[in-house]
């Protein structure tokens, strides 16, 4: 079977501190979707701030034994209709890289992605967090903190929705562009490149009105430029409803940038499929 719609590389279910999602719905929902491939990526945060309220202590200390148990089953249960991988989305930060890299070794991903979602630990998803802050100066420094966990933790495969900040901007800012920030971003893309590491495309921020996914086409284009050939899509999905969710979009997109190809993995292992 052939799906006209590209693997599905990054999506969350219950065993991420935030979503609820039943790994069983969530496969259900890929297969309704046409999808011939998903890929599980629930998080695994190491020492998030403890100051948001909302959330758990620890909320992203994912219990990877629960998870890859329900991902056997449900792989088992679900081979005759589609593939179903197990990933993990490492969230960066200095402190933890060790600890990080020690986890993945001893575990058997499929996939890894590496993202970063705090900037000097404080996380853009949260009010308050643009108060006292240059738009423009915490980009930069966004960038910064990003090439420095990439030297760190090295034990990846694709970097995770490279402009996230972007999502988090206050309303009306139009400060965020490739051009902007053209030498910041081509420094993580060189890097990246420079050790045969690819880029998630991620459609998340599509399905709430955003006009652009993550990273922005020009820098997807510019990766392209630069030699970039691995990329993942990634709806992102923390709800089954939400799998897979604007990739025919996403998919024109990546044509659009020059590529050709998208990837998946096993055992960390790339393979590439004709867009």
């Amino acid at each position: 079977m052939f799906s006209p719609l590209p693997a599905d590389y990054h999506i969350h279910t219950h065993h991420s501190g935030d979503s609820n999602a039943p790994m069983n719905e969530v496969i259900e929902a890929s297969i309704e979707r046409g999808l011939d491939e998903i890929c599980f990526t629930d998080h695994l945060d190491l020492d998030y701030p403890e100051e948001y309220d909302d959330l758990p202590p620890e909320p992203f200390n994912l219990d990877i034994e629960a998870y890859r148990e329900e991902y056997l089953k449900y792989k088992e249960k679900y081979q005759d209709k589609i593939s179903v991988k197990f990933g993990i989305e490492i969230g960066m930060q200095p402190q933890v890289a060790q600890e990080n890299s020690r986890i993945v070794k001893e575990n058997d991903f499929d996939f890894v992605i590496a993202s970063i979602h705090l900037v000097d630990r404080k996380d853009p998803f949260y009010k308050g967090f643009w108060d006292h802050a240059s738009v423009e100066n915490t980009f930069n420094r966004y960038f910064d903190i990003m090439l420095e966990n990439l030297k760190l933790f090295t034990d990846y495969d694709v970097l995770g929705h490279l402009d996230y900040l972007a999502r988090y901007v206050p309303e009306g800012d139009t400060t965020y562009s490739y051009s902007t920030f053209k030498e910041k971003i081509d420094a993580v893309l060189e890097h990246i490149i420079a050790n045969d590491k690819g880029l998630d495309f991620n459609s998340k921020v599509l399905s709430y009105g955003m006009p652009f996914p993550n990273p922005h086409p020009d820098v997807l284009g510019r990766y392209r430029e630069l030699g970039g050939k691995i990329i993942t899509f990634g709806s992102d999905a923390h709800s089954p409803k939400k799998v897979a969710s604007n990739f025919e979009v996403l998919k024109e997109m990546a044509l659009a940038a020059g590529f050709t190809e998208y990837f998946t993995f096993n055992k960390r292992i790339p393979s590439a499929h004709k867009l």
